[in-house]
């Protein structure tokens, strides 16, 4: 009989108040951490669900994780796996990543190298593009302010960086008289470093749409969350964006990269603004299974603290078990 433990942590870390999710300001991250161990191994896992884009709580996700753990001890007297099917996506991913740990199936490389979130100024790219191995890529958000404003400030970073790269996030915030606003303040020379456009229109028919009439490449983000969602290569679709904690467990998460790779896609993994242990772990995923692909990471700058693992060359502080924003959850 294989001896097994578990514990489970609860963390809050306080974040940049200036963060805003769909409607809400987040003013703390929290979530899960689960540890495993069999013998003289162990695997860890980040469980956080992230306010406003997933289906679960944080109380919904503890009381499921607290269950699947004791019946996960309890299949060990008929050597049984427990399966993850069925789990909320952020319990079925940080349960999938402790027991990818446990098994050695996780490599410990990561790609490190996150496309930088700007705000607008290129003087704060030169420094981070300066350090980039390979394709200088940025991220921007848009939709958030007027249209013609982002449109603007996308082909401003274009003109005065001539080897960047962009990727762009509208979250589906805009209508298709919006969208070509946008495209109409970026020149045409630049839209083809934009290397993609994630869901600019409500619908993926208008998103089809604006990409078919301005040239500028696509993205799927939330619709690779949906039930109907089919990985397929689509005329100015560049890639998929998987954000694991959304989508659900690693072996889904494989399964998405593979399929998008014999479509000719980019997947590119991306954060949920976990904290540097999710995203330390986010790291490995990427260089496994999408080398030579940036994954959309540069989320911990957001956080007041690292947990547990250190992203490297990180300022943070570092807390660990002992700190008084984990607390430790007694288990039945």
């Amino acid at each position: 009989m294989t001896n097994r433990s578990y514990n489970l942590y609860r963390y809050s870390i306080p974040v940049d108040s200036q963060l805003i999710l769909r409607n809400r300001f987040l003013k703390k991250r929290e979530g899960l951490l689960v540890q495993i161990q069999c013998k003289d191994r162990e695997g860890w896992g980040e469980i956080a669900p992230l306010p406003e884009f997933s289906e679960e709580t944080l109380e919904t996700a503890q009381k499921q994780t607290a269950l699947w753990l004791k019946n996960w001890d309890a299949a060990r007297r008929n050597n049984e796996k427990l399966s993850l099917d069925g789990l909320y996506p952020s319990v079925a991913f940080g349960l999938s990543c402790a027991l990818a740990e446990l098994k050695g199936l996780l490599n410990t490389e990561g790609n490190y190298q996150v496309a930088p979130l700007c705000y607008g100024d290129p003087d704060e790219l030169y420094e981070p593009l300066s350090q980039m191995q390979g394709e200088k890529v940025a991220k921007i958000k848009v939709g958030m302010y007027e249209a013609n404003r982002d449109g603007m400030i996308a082909d401003m970073l274009l003109e005065a960086i001539p080897d960047l790269q962009l990727r762009l996030d509208a979250n589906r915030s805009w209508t298709p008289a919006k969208a070509q606003l946008f495209a109409k303040y970026v020149k045409p020379e630049h839209r083809t470093r934009i290397q993609f456009l994630e869901e600019p229109c409500k619908t993926r028919d208008e998103s089809r749409q604006f990409a078919r009439e301005t040239g500028i490449a696509i993205a799927w983000d939330e619709s690779v969350r949906e039930a109907d969602f089919v990985v397929q290569a689509e005329p100015n679709v560049a890639a998929i964006v998987i954000k694991p904690t959304l989508v659900g467990s690693l072996d889904k998460c494989i399964r998405l990269i593979e399929q998008a790779h014999k479509q000719g896609l980019k997947a590119v993994i991306s954060s949920s603004i976990e904290s540097s242990l999710g995203l330390t772990q986010l790291a490995r995923i990427a260089q496994q299974y999408t080398p030579n692909v940036t994954p959309g990471l540069d989320t911990l700058s957001l956080m007041d603290y690292q947990l547990l693992r250190p992203w490297p060359h990180s300022d943070l502080p570092l807390l660990a078990l002992d700190s008084e924003l984990i607390t430790k959850i007694e288990l039945d």
